[in-house]
């Protein structure tokens, strides 16, 4: 069926004027995506350990809240610097697992058990990807690093960790 060429020229205007007057911070906007993005706080410290020696040590933030460990990186572009992370810890040792869904950066995932020892590392994780991380055995912490770390500073399974809250 073909429309009147009327129709067609007064609908035509409308439409140019409303697209013109969508809001520039709508979900659209890269602008907007970027401008929520959530401060590192400084909460504590982080050493790395082999064979008991100190291999590095890193500034964390702790996501110790339901509502902060869902959160973990999301609109973050990262973090200060390469000695500086994020710090899981659960109240129980049991299987964890995450995901980099709205997490814009890589990371190394770490997956820790209750008595402090690396169970298993999740190397240069994929940003916005959906894929499951898990750490395999148990674990009660889970330290996120800027992706690179554990090769950079040699980390391994079967180092531990040894963490403090700073005020």
């Amino acid at each position: 069926m073909r429309r009147p060429l009327g129709f067609t020229l007064l609908v035509l205007p409308l439409l140019l004027i409303g697209l013109a007057c969508q809001n520039p911070d709508s979900a659209g906007s890269a602008e907007a995506d970027t401008t929520d993005a959530i401060p590192f706080t400084k909460e504590g410290r982080l050493t790395f350990l082999q064979n008991g020696d100190s291999t590095v040590t890193i500034d964390l933030e702790i996501a110790d809240t339901d509502s902060a460990r869902e959160r973990g990186m999301m609109q973050r572009t990262g973090f200060p610097n390469d000695r500086s992370g994020m710090l899981f810890p659960f109240e129980e040792e049991q299987p964890q697992s995450f995901w980099m869904s709205n997490t814009p950066v890589a990371l190394d995932i770490l997956f820790a058990d209750a008595d402090s020892q690396i169970v298993s590392i999740a190397k240069y994780t994929t940003p916005f990807s959906t894929e499951r991380y898990r750490s395999g055995d148990p674990a009660q912490y889970v330290v996120e690093v800027p992706a690179g770390f554990a090769d950079s500073h040699g980390i391994l399974e079967g180092d531990r960790i040894r963490w403090r809250r700073v005020e």
